[in-house]
Order: C-alpha cells, then structure tokens, then sequence
C-alpha cells in the first residue's frame, strides 16, 4: 500500500522507529516533524539535538553505544575547551561540530530552520524528509524543585536529577507550524500519522503545543497512532517513568495512551502490557523493544499494517 506517512518524533527513541519506517518505505513517502523543544544555543551556535538525532540515525551515522551523536567521534575540541575554563558540560564531538556551524551559517544568512533540514537531509543521502516542528523558537523549560532550568540543563548538565513538578514551551504560542508540516497533513494521499515512542511530556507535548497541530491530528482523516515508550511500567529510555512519578502519574502504558485520548485512533503497546484495555481506543500488542535495525522494522511495518486495518 502506498501513499504518504507523518512521524512525530524526539530524539532517540523515536529514531528507532522513524529508522525502521525509513527503511520499509519508499523514498519520498516519510515526513518526519522533529521536535525542536530542545533547541538551543551554545558557544553560540544552533544546536538542534533531535533533529541531529535523526539526521545521524537515518544516514547510519549515529553512535550506537552513546546512543546519541556520530558514530567514531573524537573530542580534541571539549578537551581544549575544558582546559580553558569553557562550558564544556554540553559535550560537542569534533565531527558533530560540523552540522552545529552549518547550521548556524546558513540561519544568519537567512535561511529557515527547514531549509536548512532539508538541506542537510540531502546532502547525507536521506529519503525521508525531516521537518522541524517550527521555524519558530520554542524551548522546553522544566519546573523543578530547583526552580526553572532550560531543558538542556536539566537534561544533560543535571543529570534529570532534580525533581520535576511541571513543564512550559516558551513560545508555543507565538509559533506557526512549518510550511512541509502544514503540507504533509494536507496530502490527500496521507495514510498514517504515527507518534513515535518519544517521551510523551518533552519530546511529543512540544510538537503539540505548536498552534493548529493538536487541530490537525484530532481532523486527520487518516489513522493516528501512537506507540508505547513504557513497558511494563518502565521507560525504554530516558527519564520518562521518573518524571511521571514525580508529576504524579502512574508510570504506565496507560497512563500514555490516556494523555493521547482525542487525538489517536490507536495506540500500540508491547506485549508486557497486552491486557491494556481503554473505551473506544483500539489497543494493538506486539514487542515493541528496538535492539536491531530488523526489530525497527518489524515494529515498522506492524504499525503500518494497523494503520492500513484502520483505514
């Protein structure tokens, strides 16, 4: 079955699934919009974290010990830096550098965040397009016990230690959906939306929160689904489960596929959590857990497969 699929995705767990779709789609029918909460500037460049996740990810890139970054990295430029006293807490790799100053040039010279994507995406061979959520700055700030800290210094410079009792998308709401985003979902050849295993509350509530997004899953006429980033009450990656406890949510699958109702048709859980039951959600089991690129696209093509049921 052919015709045009969208991804919403963070960074490394969405990735997987967003590799396993690129792989079992052909070129051209993958729109992925990439959160871009989690943008920031250091040292004074763009730092663009998920959408570099996904770029390095689907062009065989990426780092799969770290998880995150270029695969063979070398450190020369944090090591230099560190010895000078410099803010050397957010590790920048010696190839990594490259994308960060691209990206950086090409925004002072005028160009949006999307075309600079889309740039990017072509020059590493990419089939699928990436698109970021928004040409527009939205940051993820996270309310701890500590008080507020942009997200990359909760995320990384902190560990996730500190406990989290609330979340803000500064400049959601002046934010405009990007061009490709608008398109994609105006496609009439759209078959499947997909919110990809991304932490529910950082990753996919910023995409969310970009005005006329919420309007465009919940008016699609196409199947929304959503796949589980919990297993059997423990996140895959990342801080999910801890930052569910600390807002007072029950870490589960449930618990995510209930902070989706109203805009998903169906939500996939791993078979741990095969006894999910939720009214007028329809509840899909199958292992869900991503080790090798032939899990992705089992997981992959499973979702397509319920998205094509659904329609």
């Amino acid at each position: 079955m052919s015709g045009q699929v969208i991804a919403l995705s963070g960074g490394i767990g969405g990735a997987k699934l967003a590799l396993g779709l690129d792989r079992v789609l052909a070129p051209g029918e993958l729109t992925i919009i990439a959160n871009t909460g989690d943008d920031f500037r250091h040292l004074g460049l763009h730092i663009s974290p998920d959408i570099d996740t996904l770029l390095y990810t689907l062009a065989g890139l990426d780092d799969p010990v770290k998880g995150w970054g270029r695969r063979d990295e070398t450190w020369t430029f944090t090591r230099a830096l560190a010895e000078l006293g410099g803010e050397a807490w957010f590790q920048l790799g010696d190839g990594d550098l490259a994308i960060h100053v691209e990206r950086t040039r090409r925004l002072a010279a005028g160009e949006t965040l999307s075309q600079v994507t889309e740039a990017l995406r072509r020059r590493l061979g990419i089939g699928a397009r990436i698109v970021p959520m928004s040409d527009e700055p939205v940051a993820t700030r996270v309310h701890t016990d500590e008080g507020w800290l942009d997200f990359q210094h909760y995320f990384v410079r902190r560990r996730c230690e500190p406990r989290v009792v609330g979340l803000d998308f500064a400049g959601a709401g002046e934010a405009r959906m990007a061009p490709e985003v608008a398109a994609a979902f105006a496609d009439p050849a759209l078959r499947a939306v997909i919110l990809c295993p991304s932490n529910p509350y950082l990753s996919v509530d910023p995409i969310l929160a970009v005005p006329g997004m919420r309007a465009a899953l919940a008016g699609c006429a196409a199947p929304v689904i959503a796949v589980s980033p919990i297993i059997a009450g423990q996140a895959v990656k990342g801080p999910t489960a801890k930052m569910m406890a600390e807002l007072g949510l029950e870490p589960s699958a449930e618990t995510v596929a209930r902070h989706y109702e109203g805009l998903i048709d169906a939500f996939v859980v791993d078979e741990a959590d095969a006894g999910l039951a939720i009214a007028g959600m329809q509840i899909a089991a199958t292992p869900t857990l991503m080790r090798s690129l032939a899990d992705k696209q089992r997981l992959a093509r499973f979702v397509l497969g319920l998205a094509a049921r659904l329609a």
